[in-house]
């Protein structure tokens, strides 16, 4: 008798402890639904680029030493590391 009464206790708990983990979610999903209209509401919408305006220069080009001395590395990395 007392093991029937010990697993009703604890499911008992447990339906509780779910219906409240439940809860929480369901207001906090409802909530942040409800900010993110309240702020979109108020927000001001990002400004538009114009037509003619200029864009940013293009990067430049790479040192070709650079590129040499990066590709060198590389090739010893994969020397080293064969799988």
């Amino acid at each position: 008798m007392q093991d029937f009464a010990l697993l009703e206790e604890g499911l008992a708990l447990m339906a509780l402890g779910m219906g409240f983990v439940f809860v929480f979610l369901t207001v906090l999903v409802i909530v942040t639904t409800l900010m993110s209209l309240v702020l979109g509401r108020f927000a001001p919408e990002p400004a538009k680029p114009a037509a003619g305006a200029p864009r940013p220069p293009a990067p430049a080009r790479q040192d070709d030493a650079l590129m040499a001395v990066i590709g060198a590395a590389l090739h010893r990395y994969r020397q080293r590391h064969r799988r």
